[in-house]
């Protein structure tokens, strides 16, 4: 796969997934910061948790979005690391100097 083609199914991924991961960060942190930061109980942040795990999509569906969610994290994560990585191979930021010869001096 060439990165026209992993650019392209990045980009059309994009905002399918954006929506999803916003929640399920939102969430998450809002969990965790409830509960550590902020003194609320596990019973008073559990609605969080339910949404951060997609539990409100029913025993059949949970697994699925679970799935479905880590997978497209890890292909966005990896697609815009290889651009990335492109992008900065394209500037120089990569490049090794190149070797010179030094003189002989005897």
């Amino acid at each position: 796969m060439n990165l026209r083609t992993i650019r392209q199914l990045h980009r059309q991924l994009a905002p399918i997934v954006l929506l999803p991961f916003l929640v399920t960060a939102i969430t998450g942190m809002g969990y965790r910061l409830s509960k550590d930061w902020f003194g609320f109980s596990r019973d008073q942040v559990h609605f969080l948790m339910v949404i951060h795990e997609g539990e409100y999509l029913g025993d059949f569906f949970k697994p699925i979005y679970v799935l479905l969610n880590g997978l497209a994290l890890l292909w966005m994560l990896g697609t815009g690391t290889a651009m990335a990585v492109s992008s900065i191979r394209k500037s120089g930021w990569l490049r090794r100097p190149k070797k010179t010869e030094e003189p002989a001096t005897d």
